[in-house]
């Protein structure tokens, strides 16, 4: 127990010990002694103790400590304390928050260290840190422990972890040294083969970083204040916008569907996939999840410009099985950054309502109503999908237009459908809404097109200022 009830005493000699100069206090009701060998190590001690009754502090009942060094003697490692971080997230985090959790970890925790003398390569500690202490199983209790806990891992894994353990840093060893950080900090910004990591995956793992900092400081109090807010470092200016020089055109995104459908089978059986990126501007595991209850799909025959709708309300992102509850390969749920139960209608144009009905006609949808699938059933896979819109690019483009970052991933069907929406006049917060953004998301990223606009904005914004001439609107705003 904690207390503000102190007694220090004077140094008394004890003649005929081999350590006779002792010191005495008093913390509540219990006393508290120590004895040194020469009278300036028994004066040291005691002006420590009284430094720290004058700074306030309260003292340990129990162990005749004050406060500050009891801290710092139960402070755990930055090992230890990522650990249980990482499994005080768990339960609750969805499964691509618990990689980016490990991931972020798995970078700086290394850096933390005593030594690096002996130290495992980055590689393997990477791994180690990644997928066997930040990744956590359930116990035989049904709580979560980490994995090597529960599992043997091969020898240089647990090397690397004997290793951590035994060299991390203390958590207080930050509070009188925030610079300690800068390694850290500096290593989120790199990858493992030591070049700059995109700007992406440097924001999202500082921002990890930050949290864990956050909860260091205000819900275990291991640190007095955040030593991320006293390192002089600047993170790297952040660019969010699209280049649009390499988003693809109507015109080409029509060659690279052509180029996928003729592909053949599978390229057939996936084209309605690319549409949905394009024509719908879906994200892959919006498509994934896709299923036939939730198109609304008119019949062309008696309305060749009906419009159809997508009533968009589940996502399965892929992620690793190890970091799902059910070992599976994506995850299961709601929209991005959207309640779990809410759903975004997205009108689709009868380019798309076409290829969808084909698609439905031809292929028939899952056992639980989904259009898009694997051969056994399953989830359609990234890999798969990303190889055929490889090849279709071979097909489609020159050799200097390939090796540049022109339509470089299937997820630029997505900027290019915005981008679409944006240049033929669409208000940005319709735009928002059916992209599921923020309309600060789309300023940010759409930012270059949205400006390139005022040209048109200008226009007609002149044309209501010549209205003024006319007398019938020269006294009012609204013609009646």
């Amino acid at each position: 127990m904690l207390t503000y009830d102190v007694d220090i005493w004077s140094i008394r000699k004890r003649a005929g010990r081999p350590k006779p100069y002792e010191l005495r206090w008093r913390v509540g009701s219990r006393p508290h002694s120590k004895s040194f060998k020469l009278k300036p190590q028994a004066d040291g001690r005691r002006s420590e103790l009284m430094a720290a009754l004058r700074e306030g502090q309260q003292f340990d009942e129990a162990t005749g400590l004050p406060a500050r060094e009891l801290a710092a003697l139960s402070s755990p490692t930055w090992f230890e304390h990522a650990m249980a971080y990482a499994l005080m997230k768990w339960p609750r985090a969805a499964a691509k928050q618990r990689a980016s959790i490990a991931a972020a970890l798995a970078v700086v925790v290394p850096t933390l260290t005593s030594t690096r003398q002996g130290a495992p390569t980055v590689p393997v500690m990477r791994a180690a840190l990644y997928q066997w202490a930040f990744r956590a199983v359930p116990g035989p209790d049904g709580t979560f422990v980490p994995r090597h806990a529960l599992e043997e891992p091969p020898a240089d894994i647990r090397r690397a972890l004997d290793w951590i353990a035994k060299h991390s840093m203390k958590v207080n060893a930050l509070e009188n040294d925030p610079a300690l950080l800068r390694p850290a900090l500096e290593a989120l910004g790199r990858r493992l083969d030591g070049t700059k990591a995109a700007e992406n995956t440097e924001r999202r793992k500082r921002m990890v970083l930050s949290n864990f900092l956050r909860y260091t400081v205000e819900e275990k109090g291991l640190l007095s204040a955040n030593p991320m807010a006293r390192v002089d470092w600047t993170p790297p200016q952040r660019d969010d916008e699209i280049d649009f020089r390499y988003v693809p055109g109507p015109a080409l995104v029509l060659k690279f569907l052509t180029a996928v459908r003729e592909s053949g089978a599978r390229g057939e059986h996936l084209e309605a996939f690319f549409g949905c990126l394009y024509y719908a501007a879906m994200r892959p595991g919006e498509i994934a999840a896709l299923k036939r209850r939730q198109c609304t799909l008119p019949d062309l025959d008696k309305d060749p410009e009906a419009w159809g709708e997508l009533l968009l309300e589940e996502s399965r992102p892929e992620v690793g099985g190890g970091w799902t509850d059910d070992g599976a390969a994506f995850e299961t749920r709601g929209l991005k950054r959207r309640a779990r139960r809410a759903t975004r209608p997205v009108p689709i144009p009868p380019v798309l309502v076409r290829m969808l009905r084909d698609h439905i006609e031809r292929y028939g949808t899952a056992s639980d109503g989904r259009l898009f699938r694997a051969a056994e059933g399953g989830r359609v896979r990234s890999t798969e999908y990303c190889a055929l819109w490889d090849a279709a690019r071979a097909s489609v483009l020159s050799r200097e237009e390939a090796a540049s970052p022109l339509a470089a991933v299937p997820y630029s069907l997505r900027h290019a459908g915005v981008s679409l929406w944006i240049r033929s006049g669409v208000d940005p917060a319709e735009v928002a809404t059916r992209a599921g953004h923020s309309i600060a998301v789309l300023y940010r990223f759409y930012a270059k097109i949205l400006k390139g606009d005022q040209a048109r904005s200008n226009r007609l914004i002149q044309q209501g200022l010549e209205e003024r001439d006319d007398p019938e609107q020269q006294n009012r705003i609204f013609a009646p």
